[in-house]
């Protein structure tokens, strides 16, 4: 009798263990769907600065602007550029037209600019609203700032 009620404890603890690692399971299942599900909520808010931009005409030419990240901020690199003649070989193609612009929530964005037709770095500030972006080029402290309407190319 005694062997039977040991064996009859064991099974229960062994149960007991046997629960405790399907809870334990489960747990793990559960914390992996929810970091899963935080990974794809991340992605889902990427910033809405990023992709590729047409500015406004500036001297008698536009350009396509890529904004990508760089680091923790975005930057925007002059991948064409088009006069009245259509797309041409600038030379500014490859700079960096938006610089390290940081952002301070709710589409807003905080860095320099550069305007390529006088060859001068601006405080810069950028509102993203959609598929509009207005760039604005800053002096005296942001006091005085001239501004472009970009739109999303798609």
């Amino acid at each position: 009798m005694q062997c039977d009620l040991k064996s009859g404890l064991l099974g229960i603890a062994s149960g007991a263990q046997d629960r405790a690692g399907l809870g334990g399971l489960i747990m793990r299942k559960v914390i992996l769907w929810a970091v899963a599900g935080v990974l794809v909520a991340g992605a889902s808010m990427a910033d809405p600065a990023l992709g590729l931009w047409k500015t406004e005409v500036d001297d008698g030419a536009y350009a396509h602007v890529q904004i990508s990240p760089c680091g923790a901020n975005v930057c925007g690199t002059i991948v064409q550029s088009f006069n009245e003649e259509g797309e041409y070989a600038s030379p500014n193609m490859g700079k960096q037209i938006v610089r390290e612009m940081s952002p301070t929530g709710g589409g807003a964005y905080e860095g320099e600019v550069w305007r390529p037709s006088n060859d001068k770095i601006y405080i810069g500030k950028m509102q993203v609203n959609g598929t509009k972006l207005t760039l604005k080029g800053c002096v005296a402290g942001g006091l005085f700032c001239a501004s472009q309407q970009w739109s999303k190319v798609n």
